[in-house]
């Protein structure tokens, strides 16, 4: 496979390779504890962001996966981190993403999730792609549905995180159907 461009744009935004210029907002975003609730990590120290854009900078472009910073297309800002990854071998994808707060709300996470079945899909040839939710987490869950992914498995009480029990949603999209629906 020839290597993947990562930057894209749609209407709103540009999703591209992170840069140095990210710090401070990809700072504010895993800082931010409403950006964690839902997530396995806890709100992140200056320092953990700093080492997880030393981390996306020097990902070797390669590798089967791709991290997104998803910037405002008028002004470059940073305004959310979305990922793709998959298996080349068994052609199985899967995708997610955090905006910060202030850009929650206006479609931007559908948006992108748009994007990335098309590079799943029509550039990768994977033939499924899952999205994972905490069950509690209705926004992700609609963001998800709207691109295109279906509900699959609502499992109950299936993971310890955080002190607690929660249940997880996996939505999914098949390549043939999303092709269909298009």
């Amino acid at each position: 496979m020839a290597r993947l461009d990562p930057a894209r744009e749609t209407g709103r935004l540009r999703l591209r390779p992170f840069a140095e210029r990210d710090l401070d907002r990809l700072s504010e975003l895993v800082a931010d504890p409403s950006v964690n609730r839902y997530l396995y990590s806890e709100p992140r120290t200056a320092e953990a962001a700093r080492t997880l854009l030393d981390e996306r900078l020097a990902r070797d472009p390669d590798a089967p996966r791709i991290d997104l910073c998803v910037a405002l297309r008028d002004s470059d800002e940073m305004v959310g981190d979305f990922v793709l990854w998959w298996d080349p071998t068994h052609r199985q994808g899967e995708m997610g993403g955090s905006l910060l707060p202030a850009h929650q709300g206006r479609g931007y996470a559908t948006e992108v999730y748009g994007v990335l079945l098309g590079v799943a899909f029509d550039e990768l040839d994977l033939h499924r792609v899952v999205g994972r939710c905490d069950a509690r987490n209705e926004a992700s869950i609609r963001s998800l549905e709207r691109a295109g992914l279906r509900r699959e498995a609502h499992f109950v009480e299936n993971e310890f995180v955080k002190g607690e029990w929660t249940s997880e949603v996996v939505l999914a999209q098949r390549a043939e159907t999303w092709r269909a629906d298009r």
